[in-house]
């Protein structure tokens, strides 16, 4: 499957999704496995437009970023009904640069939600940018 183009239908469903699960890979290879808020960018039907793009935001000291820093290699997974989506792609922090429109599109989603914020426990929170390289479903099991 193309990492640009999944189906509309798919592509609107996700912007109503609220969690994803994120697979990170220990220093030791073990998967580490968390549930996190996220925004889809990007991925024009039909392979058109920008590559699909997620975009999670995590606190600084958390384990995933820990991950992140030794292995950039990401799964993402979701069920959607019956109809299970999950991506693959490489991830990058940032840690300093919050664009302008993936700040617009998490307060969007999440009812005014700043991603700019720290943590609650003060510690600083980060993006984690994830263009997909491969889509390994969208929407329909076969």
């Amino acid at each position: 499957m193309s990492p640009s183009g999944p189906p509309v239908e798919l592509l609107a469903r996700l912007g109503l999704e609220q969690v994803v699960w994120l697979t990170t890979l220990r220093p030791d290879g073990s998967p580490h496995v968390t549930p996190v808020w996220f925004v889809l960018l990007g991925g024009g039907a039909g392979g058109t437009g920008a590559a699909a793009t997620w975009w999670v935001a995590t606190g600084a000291t958390n384990v995933k970023v820990t991950n992140l820093r030794h292995d950039p290699r990401v799964a993402l997974a979701l069920t959607l009904d019956q109809r299970p989506v999950v991506a693959e792609g490489r991830a990058e922090v940032h840690a300093d640069a919050f664009p302008a429109a993936v700040v617009r599109a998490f307060a969007d989603k999440y009812d005014g939600w700043d991603v700019e914020q720290r943590e609650p426990d003060g510690a600083p929170r980060l993006l984690v940018q994830i263009p997909v390289t491969r889509w390994l479903l969208q929407g329909s099991a076969r």
